[in-house]
C-alpha cells in the first residue's frame, strides 16, 4: 500500500518550466527517476498510524457492510419462503388441473353411462320383441301343424268314405 508523503525538507522536486526555476531546484526530465523512487527508503511508516487508518476505514465501512449482509440474509430467507410458496401454488395448480381432468372423465363417464342405459333399454325391447315373435312363430307353427293334421285326418276320412262307397263284389258262397 503506498501512502503519499511529502518529500523531506531540502529535497523538494519541481516540475515547473526551466525559466521559472530558482537556483538549487533540481529539474525532472523524461529520463530522470520517478519522484516516488527514493521515498520508501526515506519514509518510515509507523505501525500505530497504519492500525489507526485501518480502524478508521473499518469503522467507516463496517456498519454499512453489516447492514448489507443482514439485508442479504433477509432477502435470502424471503427468497426461500417465496420459493416454498411458489412450489405450493404450483402443486395446487397441478391439483386443480388434475381435478379438471377428473371432472372431464366423470362427464365422459356419465355420457357413456347414458349411452349404455339406452343400449340396454333397446336390447330389452328387442328381447321382448323377439320373445313375442318366437311365441307367435310357435303358435303359427302349432296352428299349421294342427291344420295339417286336420287336413290329413280329413283326407283319411274321405279316403275311407270313398273306400266304403266303392262297390264291393259280393262273395260267392
Amino acid at each position: 500500500m503506498s501512502v503519499p508523503v511529502a518529500p523531506p525538507a531540502g529535497r523538494a522536486l519541481t516540475t515547473a518550466p526551466p525559466d521559472r526555476l530558482e537556483a538549487g531546484e533540481p529539474l525532472l526530465g523524461l529520463n530522470d527517476a520517478s519522484p516516488d523512487e527514493g521515498l520508501a527508503e526515506d519514509f518510515t511508516v509507523e505501525d500505530k498510524a497504519v492500525e489507526q487508518l485501518a480502524e478508521g476505514l473499518l469503522s467507516h465501512y463496517l456498519p454499512d457492510l453489516q447492514r448489507s449482509k443482514q439485508a442479504l440474509q433477509e432477502l435470502s430467507q424471503n427468497q426461500v419462503i417465496l420459493l416454498d410458496t411458489l412450489e405450493q401454488e404450483i402443486s395446487k395448480f397441478k391439483e386443480c388441473h388434475s381435478m379438471l381432468d377428473i371432472n372431464a372423465l366423470f362427464t365422459e363417464a356419465k355420457h357413456y353411462h347414458t349411452k349404455l342405459v339406452s343400449i340396454r333399454k333397446e336390447m330389452l325391447m328387442l328381447h321382448e320383441k323377439t320373445s313375442k315373435l318366437k311365441k307367435r312363430a310357435l303358435k303359427l307353427q302349432q296352428k299349421r301343424q294342427k291344420e295339417e293334421l286336420e287336413r290329413e285326418q280329413q283326407r283319411e276320412k274321405e279316403f275311407e268314405r270313398e273306400k266304403q262307397l266303392t262297390a264291393k263284389p259280393a262273395k260267392r258262397t
